[in-house]
């Protein structure tokens, strides 16, 4: 029998007992002329070729490998629903699937979506029926039209520069799940440090108005705390004090369990999840503070991709190395670069206490222009939802480098939207409204890119930054640029990206380094620029590995060691001075 890939279960925060992954082998049809609708592909009991979900057909993994453009493609599969599901409602889950995608389940069209980074699910039970069923999956995507996020995909043929091999269709897990009608969609845990206690906002489904919502918290076994609720609205507000506290912090991820229980009409569901009892805070004074405690940001750049996977890595194993390579390395967190990352890793991120600041693949989308907010916010919205409760999720970053291929500037008011829509659902967490300085009305942080590879100019550059003023590359460019708000915390949130023999054509940033002791000279150098910087609270080293022709990582993009982690960890964990 073929192994399931990926058969973990995707979500460790939200696990009920009664699931069943439909990773494995799918038939695949590739659709460029957009005719599979009009042919009526969703009626067919078979397509032209198999595909091992839930890779995409440009990896290796899937077995497809074709990188060329693929507008349309189809998936198909026969499902049989376990009967254990038997008398409850059965939602069908994508956890993510690039970009605008249909289902189809014997023929029925159940559900559509839109957004290539967020998961969603419908509800097919009332198009199944008794023995096999013919579920299709159809997916379109244009990342080409600047209307779509597409992140680091490349909008060429082949890879180039910073740009690498793309995503389609379906590159996260597909599952199936069984719910009560009364069953809790989400929740959104606002933990408090001080009483301790946790508070919970949790959305329910259309039928469990009138049901019993109990929630219990637990701490390695014990009872923590219990709070009941009558659903009375499709959200529900509790309150759990907690019998102990057990603090969330960097390098110790300590976790509650959480067990929610919907009773009505002598039905009950059973949700797992789990919090962390944590505060974050980013003054200029104090820096980003952990549970009042000032923790200079020693962030590591991640890219997300895999050689053989892209998007998707090859096991949950690979997923926890890169995080625990990371720490290794000397790192106590990571800016998740321009990709959502699966709900495994921020689970491993979690348990390890290990901090990241959340972003989306906002490259590709038009950001000069206003209607893109429409195109943006919903799937950003989604993302906030997914998250809101992982505690490693420290801060939220919407927008990386907003600059347009065509010289044109951003347009400040979608950006601003972005950020009070941002600030309005997640008070708990600061947001960078676009990193790498490009200048914005509304941010909590001044972040900036700067590659500069002489580590004195470097040192030099940021000298007065207690009076607002901030040489980064662009206004070293423009130094007609308004200086920026002296108030705001500095994060220097890109650095480094030193190459060492590069290969086939690779690039890093800088000239390559001739010599190891060459390498650690300049690496040192620029790191310790930012550390005695009493000014800088964080800062992010491009990059913790190589990815295809960007050749300026610590580790190859194989995950090996390009020098001993130990040596690089004696540089990256150096105190800082706003720890001092």
């Amino acid at each position: 029998m073929n192994r399931i890939p990926r058969a973990e279960h995707p979500r460790p925060d939200r696990e009920r007992a009664e699931w069943l992954s439909l990773n494995g082998t799918w038939e695949f049809e590739i659709d460029n002329a957009r005719v599979g609708v009009e042919k009526r592909f969703f009626e067919r009991t078979s397509l032209e070729e198999s595909i091992l979900v839930p890779f995409c057909p440009e990896s290796r993994l899937s077995g497809i490998a074709h990188t060329d453009f693929m507008n349309t493609v189809w998936y198909r599969r026969d499902i049989e629903i376990p009967l254990s599901f038997a008398g409850k409602r059965v939602l069908l889950h994508i956890d993510a699937c690039d970009y605008h995608t249909a289902v189809y389940v014997n023929g029925r069209h159940v559900g559509s979506h839109d957004g290539g980074y967020t998961p969603f699910a419908f509800d097919i039970t009332d198009a199944l029926h008794d023995g096999k069923n013919s579920l299709t999956i159809r997916a379109d995507d244009d990342l080409r039209s600047e209307k779509q996020l597409s992140g680091k995909q490349s909008s060429r043929l082949a890879s180039y520069g910073c740009y690498y091999t793309r995503t389609t269709g379906i590159w996260q897990s597909v599952w199936l799940e069984a719910v009560e009608e009364a069953h809790v969609l989400s929740y959104r845990a606002y933990p408090n440090v001080t009483d301790p206690s946790v508070g919970l906002l949790v959305s329910m489904s259309q039928a469990s108005l009138g049901a019993t919502l109990t929630v219990k918290a637990y701490y390695e076994g014990r009872l923590m705390g219990k709070a009941s609720a009558r659903v009375d609205s499709l959200q529900a507000s509790l309150s759990l004090p907690l019998a102990e506290k057990h603090l969330w912090e960097c390098g110790k991820g300590r976790l509650y369990d959480l067990v929610f229980t919907t009773e009505q009409n002598g039905r009950t569901d059973l949700l797992k999840g789990y919090f962390g009892l944590r505060e974050v805070a980013l003054t200029k004074e104090k820096g980003l503070t952990v549970n009042g405690k000032t923790v200079f940001g020693r962030f590591v750049l991640d890219q997300g991709f895999y050689p053989e996977g892209i998007y998707t890595a090859p096991s949950d194993e690979a997923l926890l190395f890169d995080i625990e390579a990371s720490m290794a390395c000397g790192f106590n967190g990571a800016r998740l670069h321009q990709k959502v990352f699966e709900p495994r890793f921020l689970y491993h991120a979690d348990r390890l206490g290990y901090m990241v600041w959340a972003e989306t693949g906002n490259w590709g989308l038009d950001h000069t222009e206003e209607n893109s907010i429409y195109s943006f916010l919903p799937e950003w919205l989604e993302e906030i939802e997914r998250d809101f409760s992982h505690p490693s999720v420290i801060g939220w970053c919407p927008f990386n480098e907003t600059w347009d291929k065509h010289g044109r500037r951003q347009c400040n008011s979608f950006l601003d939207t972005v950020y009070d829509v941002t600030r309005a659902i997640d008070r708990t967490r600061p947001v960078i409204t676009t990193s790498g300085s490009y200048p914005t009305r509304r941010t909590d942080v001044h972040d900036v890119h700067d590659y500069e590879q002489d580590p004195e100019k470097l040192r030099s550059y940021y000298a007065d930054l207690k009076d607002g003023i901030c040489r980064d590359q662009l206004w070293r460019r423009d130094p007609n640029r308004q200086v920026f708000d002296p108030r705001l915390p500095v994060f220097v949130s890109e650095y480094g990206g030193i190459a060492w023999k590069k290969e086939n054509g690779a690039w890093g940033y800088g000239k390559s380094a001739t010599s190891e002791e060459e390498f650690f000279a300049r690496l040192e150098g620029l790191t310790d620029a930012l550390l005695e910087n009493p000014c800088i609270f964080a800062f992010c080293y491009t990059q913790l590995t190589d990815v295809e022709q960007e050749q300026n990582g610590l580790l190859t993009y194989q995950r090996e060691y390009k020098f001993s982690p130990e040596r690089y960890h004696r540089i990256f964990s150096k105190a800082a001075a706003i720890e001092k």
